[in-house]
């Protein structure tokens, strides 16, 4: 029995029950209006109760549909990038290095939900081999802004966790930090025998970001860091204090201060971390120190950014070709 035969029998239904009780009584009960009702009635006594039978359409044509070579492009482009949404792929096929495509992000959300692959966790599931739950995204709550002049202004650090790794002595976690003014980012997968990372590694990372700073002609200012004890100890506060910079921790409870480094958290995990998980049928600790490596190049030197601050910029044209200010 199809959908159509089951519409059918509804319709003969709601007239018999019109026979018997009345038009408005069976309407009432149907939940259908009695104009309704009448313009079926008119039909049936030109055609009779066949009329009642829903008309095969054909299907409509869409003059403004995709060609066919666009949504191919789309599709493999999105399968082989599947952390991208419609905005980020509709942005990097413009360029000239995928072909100059113009599609908009809207189109390109049709043409993959025409395909059944409009969401993140259905592109990795296809690339995982295994059909996931749906789950939608959580709507995310509007976050304040951070005002800032320059890079090295105020950098964001933080720690994200990976997990345990076969042959690795220790869980695996990502220290990660962001210059918030030119969203340029640095990453280190570190192993921590005792769970947590230490104030040795994290001050390890602050300096690399001070160092890398002064080469491109700025200053590390000041650090935005949560309350964990890789960040409170003292080691940290006297490597900070060698560096000439301040540190500034967040209220406790409240992670989106550091808005900044948990939104680049998420955006690794979407682009990064889960297409690599899903081709990784053993994901070894070397592996992963090579696609961050690769992951962060892409990042910094050649994906372009829709921030409030950078307007579509790359960061490193931020941080390497902007004006730069006397080092102190």
């Amino acid at each position: 029995m199809t959908q159509d035969d089951v519409l059918f029998g509804y319709r003969l239904q709601l007239f018999d029950l019109a026979g018997r009780i009345g038009v408005s009584a069976a309407c009432r009960m149907f939940g259908i209006h009695r104009s309704t009702y009448y313009a079926w009635k008119r039909q049936v006594d030109q055609g009779g109760l066949e009329m009642l039978r829903p008309r095969e359409r054909r299907p409509p044509k869409m003059p403004n549909q995709l060609p066919r070579m666009v949504e191919e492009r789309v599709l493999a482009f999105s399968i082989a990038h599947p952390g991208l949404g419609p905005r980020r792929v509709a942005s990097e096929l413009a360029r000239p290095k995928w072909g100059g495509i113009v599609v908009s992000p809207s189109g390109v959300w049709r043409c993959l939900c025409r395909h059944g692959l409009n969401t993140r966790q259905k592109r990795l599931s296809l690339i995982a081999g295994y059909r996931a739950p749906f789950e939608p995204p959580a709507a995310a709550a509007p976050e304040p802004h951070i005002e800032v002049d320059h890079p090295g202004e105020l950098v964001g650090i933080d720690c994200f966790y990976v997990g345990r790794l076969r042959g690795t002595e220790g869980a695996v976690w990502q220290l990660t930090a962001i210059d918030v003014y030119s969203s340029f980012a640095w990453a280190e997968l570190v192993v921590c025998r005792h769970g947590n990372p230490t104030t040795k590694q994290t001050s390890k990372l602050a300096q690399r970001v001070a160092r890398e700073l002064k080469q491109a002609g700025w200053r590390l200012e000041r650090v935005l860091a949560d309350n964990g004890n890789e960040f409170k100890g003292p080691d940290f506060h006297r490597t900070i204090e060698r560096l000439k910079a301040s540190v500034t921790h967040i209220h406790a409870g409240r992670p989106q201060t550091n808005g900044h480094v948990e939104a680049l958290h998420k955006t690794m995990l979407q682009e990064c971390w889960r297409p690599a998980f899903a081709r990784y049928l053993y994901p070894r600790y070397t592996g992963l120190r090579r696609e961050l490596d690769r992951y962060l190049s892409y990042y910094n030197h050649d994906r372009a950014h829709n921030g409030r601050l950078t307007q579509g910029r790359i960061p490193a044209e931020i941080v390497y070709g902007a004006r730069k200010m006397e080092a102190r």
